[in-house]
């Protein structure tokens, strides 16, 4: 008997979920979000030592749906994304900051992965450059 009652209960509870009010976004579940860059490469070019690390990746969101990232996930520690939270409307541009740690020296190519709910899954950007000694 108590079996019983607990699946009625639990039935009545999933038919609830399925039958959810519309949300806001739901007008826009047959369209796709699409996350197009200006550049997938930033090239610090040379630089020294300690010097502006900070760059950034301009995108628009060229579909017809609201787009968001969930994640931006770096190759290592020395590189530091920072991005908006809040949904990308469709024709609405964003930004991906990232700041590279310059104490390193040398040559360095480096990626950015950008997890969202846009066509074509997980976009990989890049970054590069050569740090030489301050003078």
């Amino acid at each position: 008997m108590k079996r019983t009652l607990n699946i009625a209960i639990l039935l009545i509870l999933a038919l609830g979920f399925f039958n959810a009010a519309p949300t806001e976004f739901d007008k826009y579940d047959s369209k796709i979000a699409i996350m197009k860059f200006k550049t997938e490469v930033v090239d610090y070019g040379t630089i020294t030592q300690d010097s502006e690390s900070k760059r950034l990746f301009l995108f628009t969101n060229t579909g017809d749906a609201p787009l968001l990232i969930t994640k931006v996930k770096t190759s290592c520690g020395c590189t530091v994304p920072s991005y908006s939270k809040a949904p990308i409307m469709p024709n609405e541009t964003g930004e991906l900051n990232i700041k590279y740690d310059t104490k390193r020296l040398g040559a360095f190519t480096k990626t950015v992965t950008v997890m969202s709910n846009a066509e074509g899954g997980n976009k990989i950007l890049k970054i590069k450059g050569n740090i030489v000694p301050s003078k």
